[in-house]
């Protein structure tokens, strides 16, 4: 850890958020992070907020505080500018649990990658622009305990410390490049990510594997994840540490039904096999006496052919975005992803308000690149 010892304020109190709050709304921008408990309760949650400002670091509980109402202003506010460093999970979280909503987000870990950073954590943005060296040691820990110890409130103040002084020089590299619109862009529409809604249905359609399996493997491999589903439940923890994927993908095709052939899948430690033994065996059991037409089928998505003259603008769109990813030492990716230039290839765009009127480019897309797509289309035909 860096040897800079960090002030920080922890809140605990609603008068004290309010404090903070009334603070932070004079403020031209703040660096934000969190923790939160994903890897040791069923249900995650945020644990501990990360503010800071130019001057002050603060610490929210949000584990003795439920209710952060206050903070909804400043993190709506388009005048105070929200610094994170890859934001996706964190607006997801914020939005899950306490409905906060952000305008003005500048993600430093978007504005590394359109500036050409090959790596582009933030412990390398820190090192390569800051100088400053920071052991992740606590990241894995168990932030819903009560009382956090001190030098894992230490190590959370330095995740939202050095946020500012990283927008700060990363924005002034992306105006010399003549980038600082497309990372804008990205950041609008990344402020606007909301939790993905679960919907009712077999737990296998998000099992990696799961569509390769033949219909009997599929259901007993539904009947294992929805056993592992209960038990992660009941005891209040991630799923993973019930039964792990690569062991339920084992026993889906092994499909032991005896103690003795459970136990020579070596799939399960010796615990696993004393808590489990009979339930898994019953549900396995069950599954293999489910009526062949009653199996579930994997709904498997037809692969996607196209036209030869569309095959052939996808090559050379693909070919092309290669090039300027390599000209502009960005990642091709955020040149054109494969599905914007199967959109673009089926579409055949004729010039540039085509382009634009297309649901998946984006405005800092269609004017950086829009007439060499339009143009490249007309050449390759």
């Amino acid at each position: 850890m860096n040897s800079e010892r960090i002030a920080y304020k922890v809140v605990t109190r609603s008068y004290e958020l309010e404090q903070m709050a009334t603070e932070l709304e004079n403020e031209k921008a703040i660096g934000v992070d969190l923790e939160s408990d994903s890897m040791f309760h069923y249900k995650e949650k945020v644990c501990l907020l990360q503010i800071s400002t130019q001057t002050k670091n603060f610490l929210v509980d949000t584990i003795a505080l439920k209710d952060l109402s206050l903070m909804k202003k400043i993190f709506r506010s388009k005048e105070i500018l929200k610094v994170f460093h890859g934001a996706d999970y964190d607006i997801r979280s914020l939005y899950r649990d306490f409905a906060i909503e952000i305008n003005n987000l500048f993600d430093t870990q978007i504005a590394a990658r359109f500036l050409g950073f090959r790596e582009y954590s933030l412990l390398s943005l820190l090192k390569e622009l800051l100088g400053i060296v920071i052991e992740k040691k606590y990241q894995k820990k168990d932030w819903s305990k009560r009382p956090l110890p001190i030098p894992m409130l230490d190590y959370a103040a330095w995740d939202s410390y050095k946020l500012i002084s990283l927008h700060q020089i990363l924005k002034s590299e992306l105006i010399k490049k003549e980038r600082l619109s497309w990372a804008e862009e990205e950041n609008n529409l990344l402020s606007k990510i909301r939790p993905s809604i679960t919907k009712n249905g077999h737990l296998f359609i998000n099992f990696r594997g799961a569509g390769k399996l033949a219909s009997r493997s599929l259901a007993v491999l539904e009947a294992i994840l929805q056993f592992r589903e209960g038990m992660a439940k009941r005891f209040d923890v991630p799923c993973f540490k019930i039964l792990g994927n690569k062991q339920i993908m084992e026993l889906s095709k092994k499909q032991p039904t005896t103690k003795k052939a459970l136990k020579a899948t070596n799939c399960l430690s010796p615990k696993q096999l004393n808590s489990f033994e009979t339930p898994l065996l019953q549900i396995i059991n069950n599954a293999l006496n489910i009526p062949e037409n009653k199996c579930p089928v994997y709904p498997n998505k037809a692969a996607k052919s196209f036209e030869p003259m569309a095959a052939k603008r996808i090559k050379a769109l693909r070919l092309w975005r290669d090039s300027r990813a390599a000209e502009l030492s960005i990642d091709p990716s955020l040149v054109c992803t494969n599905l914007q230039i199967q959109l673009l290839a089926t579409n055949y765009p004729q010039d540039i308000k085509d382009v634009k009127n297309l649901s998946l480019i984006k405005n800092w897309q269609s004017k950086v690149f829009g007439m060499e797509i339009v143009n490249l289309l007309k050449l390759t035909g």
